[in-house]
């Protein structure tokens, strides 16, 4: 029973590696960008308007106010 408990405790250290990983390998692709300030603008702006967008359409969805 403890082999188990030793093995289900090593899924959490997987799950936070495997995020990690797919974290990273998606945003160096785009670390080039932020070199040059043009880019590197436009590229905070994109973030931060999915961001928002992605806030509105789930308070949309969910019925949340703001009031």
């Amino acid at each position: 029973m403890q082999e188990f408990f030793q093995n289900v405790s090593r899924y959490p250290r997987y799950l936070i590696s495997f995020s990690l990983g797919i974290f990273f390998n998606a945003i160096e692709p785009l670390m080039p960008l932020l070199k040059r300030p043009t880019t590197a603008i436009a590229l905070v702006g994109l973030v931060i308007s999915v961001f928002v967008f992605l806030t509105f359409t789930l308070r949309a969805m969910l019925g949340l106010s703001v009031a």
